[in-house]
């Protein structure tokens, strides 16, 4: 943003863009079973949908879901190993401005 004056801020396209990618980010992540999934992978590079289901305790369905989502919206990237699908955060991003939320301290 640039300083007009005291008080008024210009936002330019640059800053416009910043902007509407992490408000991007955040609507695709707003939902706990998608935070649980990107936490996952930050700590296991690739995981099945088994795996996650395993671990959020979600049933398959609503897992696949959520992560054909993220998936479409390029969070995350698959690749198939044998007869599984293994995903990865394709978008390093997320983390972070996850990570700054989690460690925000804002009266909640």
């Amino acid at each position: 943003m640039k300083h007009k004056e005291e008080g008024d801020y210009i936002v330019d396209e640059q800053e416009a863009a910043r902007l509407e990618r992490i408000a991007f980010i955040l609507k695709t992540v707003a939902h706990p079973i998608r935070l649980g999934i990107i936490k996952l992978l930050e700590v296991n590079p690739r995981l099945s949908v088994t795996e996650i289901c395993n671990a959020l305790g979600t049933e398959q369905s609503l897992t696949s879901h959520h992560l054909q989502n993220m998936r479409l919206k390029g969070i995350l990237s698959v690749k198939r190993e044998g007869r599984s699908m293994m995903y990865s955060l394709k978008e390093r991003d997320v983390s972070l401005i996850i990570d700054c939320l989690d460690n925000c301290q804002c009266n909640m």
